[in-house]
């Protein structure tokens, strides 16, 4: 039994992977936030083990019983008139413990002005992208581990060019029920091009995710701790702004330390009434918050918030995320009970 979970643990968290951070793979779809209630976590939440089917696309071992027969749907409103949005569902098939579960994220980028090498116009053309996944998740026998995986399946048009690829997800989550703790860890996209764009292929965007969360004794309120991008630990780096020229005209850059990358891996959100029918979720992105932060000037970057109603057998979701003075993004969510 114990043998079996410590190598579970070591096969996630010691994967030899090349490190990747936002811009260096393709597929980058993949790992934008993909609920309201994700959102409003401050993105990238992975420890909710409940109701939601749409938490298990980012952490497949969060696939549970109680996602039985639910279905759900969510769309935003993203930057620069971008729009993308989820659908998901869960179904207990052999009445006991087996749930499957099925998801699907796609993202349009809307229309786009087509110019020869000359500067001459051609015709206008779109983009976008679909993942389809399908997963399942099992309890490690007499232990309080769950493990889960998702297989994906990516199909990317952009204008005349279109690729196909395949990944996979693997998430170990541990579930305490006497203390409502949650501690879990993921590894996303770990996959290859199919079919590449033209000549070349690219590498997906792989990603470690750890998280933590637990509801206080005796206060409704469940905090949530997420450590992203967490495959390279150094993704810190110095603000030009922020460099200081002295008299004789040398210049001293920022200086980047532990302390600096350790916040840029950080996600820290709150869930107020979570397990009632009406809920307030509150989140802060150390890393959004840093990077996209105008010196000097309060702009609120990295904040977070949102709120849930459930009405009989629907629940409706909303979030509001700011990135900088000039971006935010809206998340709207449904979910139906369908049993």
């Amino acid at each position: 039994m114990n043998h079996k979970v410590l190598y579970v643990f070591f096969f996630l968290f010691t994967t030899a992977l090349v490190a990747q951070v936002g811009g260096r793979s393709t597929y980058q779809f993949l790992n934008l936030v993909n609920s309201p209630r994700q959102a409003a976590l401050g993105g990238k939440t992975v420890t909710n083990y409940d109701w939601d089917p749409t938490q298990a696309m980012f952490n497949p071992a969060s696939i549970n019983p109680e996602m039985d027969n639910q279905l759900s749907l969510n769309y935003t409103n993203y930057i620069g008139d971008i729009n993308y949005g989820t659908a998901s569902y869960a179904y207990l098939w052999d009445r006991r413990t087996q749930v499957l579960h099925m998801g699907v994220s796609y993202i349009n980028y809307g229309k786009f002005d087509g110019y020869d090498e000359f500067g001459n116009p051609t015709n206008s053309f779109s983009g976008g992208e679909v993942a389809v996944s399908f997963g399942h998740a099992r309890n490690i026998a007499f232990t309080d581990f769950h493990i889960g995986a998702n297989v994906k399946f990516i199909s990317s048009t952009l204008e005349q060019y279109s690729s196909f690829g395949v990944a996979v997800d693997i998430g170990v989550m541990y579930v305490y029920e006497d203390w409502d703790l949650h501690i879990t860890g993921v590894a996303r996209n770990i996959g290859t091009q199919i079919t590449p764009y033209e000549n070349t292929y690219e590498k997906l965007p792989f990603e470690l995710v750890f998280g933590i969360s637990q509801i206080l004794e005796n206060i409704p309120i469940r905090w949530h701790v997420t450590f992203e991008e967490m495959q390279q630990w150094n993704i810190a780096f110095s603000n030009p702004n922020r460099e200081i020229t002295d008299l004789e005209g040398n210049v001293q850059t920022e200086k980047i330390n532990f302390i600096d990358n350790a916040f840029r891996h950080t996600i820290l959100g709150i869930e107020i009434f979570p397990e009632s029918g009406f809920n307030i979720r509150l989140g802060y992105n150390l890393r959004r918050a840093e990077e996209l932060r105008i010196l000097e000037r309060r702009a609120f970057a990295g904040l977070s918030a949102g709120f849930s109603i459930r009405l009989n057998k629907i629940r409706l979701s909303y979030s509001y995320a700011k990135y900088s003075t000039a971006a935010s993004t809206s998340n709207f969510g449904l979910n139906i009970n369908l049993q």
